[in-house]
């Protein structure tokens, strides 16, 4: 009886040894996350190039040769950027619910478009966009047809655009050191800045 007592009680402390050592085990597997400022900034240097390839292959299309397109120096777009961060961040909740999205983004977009197109013409005395020519305009800067598109990207970016990119970035990031990682987002964070600034420079000058 006493030696089942005490070979139970063997058992019983193996078990807790052997539940510490997988915890144990577990906590060194977890991997450290970005932290989700640095996951947006990501997306928006993701979204910001996305958009100054569909700017720049429209442009090719339309012109039937290659601009440069975009305030930056680099090969970003950050409206797009912006607008997507805008998307996540405060429209994510509507996925599924395509008029809502829809209604609601063309409306905030159109007012943001407008908004960053007058701010750079008033800045530098530029126009990046001038939409005279289409109907039902405002301005130049924002038209119904823009508006319109607004709206069905909205739908596209947070129903497919978005979750697919997440989904990839995380598997790239999962096989990435955080060390590295970070780094990574420095990086690319201070050539952002210093490509914004020269960029600043080049039309206030």
């Amino acid at each position: 009886m006493k030696n089942s007592i005490k070979s139970q009680s063997n058992d019983k402390a193996l078990n807790n040894t052997n539940i510490k050592l997988a915890n144990s085990s577990n906590a060194v597997i977890t991997k450290k996350k970005l932290p989700r400022v640095y996951l947006y900034f990501i997306y928006f240097i993701v979204f910001a190039f996305i958009g100054w390839l569909i700017e720049t292959a429209f442009s090719y299309y339309s012109l039937g040769h290659f601009t440069k397109r975009g305030f930056l120096y680099g090969p970003l777009c950050p409206i797009y950027g912006w607008g997507a961060i805008i998307l996540i961040m405060f429209f994510s909740t509507y996925k599924k619910k395509n008029l809502k999205l829809f209604v609601y983004s063309a409306i905030i977009f159109t007012l943001f478009e407008y908004l960053v197109s007058f701010g750079m013409e008033a800045l530098f005395s530029l126009k990046w966009w001038d939409y005279t020519e289409e109907f039902m305009n405002l301005n130049g800067r924002v038209s119904i047809f823009y508006s319109f598109a607004w709206g069905i990207i909205a739908i596209l970016v947070i129903n497919f655009i978005y979750p697919f990119f997440k989904k990839k970035i995380n598997i790239i990031l999962s096989k990435i050191p955080y060390s590295i990682q970070i780094t990574i987002v420095y990086v690319l964070f201070a050539i952002f800045v210093t490509d914004t600034v020269l960029s600043f420079i080049r039309y206030l000058v």
